[in-house]
């Protein structure tokens, strides 16, 4: 983890509230913040695996038609 960690202010529905509890209560996550932090990490790396997939399409589309 890295050693500077910024305080990010949201709000959740209640409903998303509990089903973080709840995988909290099951084991998954040791807190909320840990459950955040996992969640905007693999979103993150979702995106950057879209924009790299998008990239190397138009690469491959570029290569075969020169367009």
């Amino acid at each position: 983890m890295e050693s500077e960690l910024e305080m990010v202010p949201s709000k959740l529905t209640k409903r998303l509230i509990r089903d973080a509890e709840e995988l909290i209560k099951e084991g998954l996550y040791a807190s909320k913040s840990e459950l955040i932090r996992d969640a905007v990490r693999q979103l993150v790396n979702k995106a950057k695996a879209t924009r790299l997939e998008a990239a190397i399409k138009e690469d491959v589309e570029w290569g075969l038609h020169g367009r």
